[in-house]
């Protein structure tokens, strides 16, 4: 118990806030785990095996659970960063999809996201078109497209058909 008369009110505010502190901390997007980087940055650009119940298991484990399921996928609210850009969401596909893909918004627009891209990971994208908002495309698949005023990354394949098909 704290005798000194001064502290003993700031105490009782303190413990007051606890609570709405703890409920805060549920709710916002987590900080990435020191993994974000080598395990959803090398599935954004195709450069590792795609299981869709692996990444929403690590996705799930480092963020906690999608803040919603939409469109064929988990949406997963996140406080990381991937070549310099601001990722803000991180989608896994479900399985409702006949594709498994792994797709992040990035606060950054799409050309400037491909400078930070082949920059730090050393791969480019080319637009697959002249058109005003075209989508950049890398040689091992991965996507760049247009969100808004920011970009979307992903890579997507096709689910492997079960044997005798």
């Amino acid at each position: 118990m704290i005798r000194h008369p001064g502290l003993q009110g700031k105490t009782r505010s303190m413990l007051r806030a606890l609570p709405l502190l703890a409920g805060l901390a549920c709710c916002g997007a987590m900080a990435a785990p020191s993994t974000f980087g080598p395990v959803i940055g090398s599935a954004l650009l195709c450069r590792s095996q795609l299981d869709n119940a692996y990444f929403h298991a690590y996705l799930t484990q480092a963020f906690g659970p999608a803040y919603k399921r939409e469109g064929g996928a988990y949406w997963f609210k996140t406080e990381a960063s991937l070549w310099g850009a601001q990722v803000s969401e991180v989608m896994v596909s479900d399985d409702t999809s006949n594709l498994v893909f792994v797709a992040a918004v990035v606060d950054s627009t799409p050309e400037e996201f491909e400078k930070s891209v082949r920059a730090g990971a050393g791969v480019a994208f080319k637009p697959v078109d002249a058109s005003r908002y075209p989508l950049r495309k890398s040689n091992p698949g991965s996507t760049i497209a247009y969100a808004r005023d920011k970009s979307k990354i992903y890579c997507a394949k096709f689910k492997p058909q079960p044997p005798g098909r």
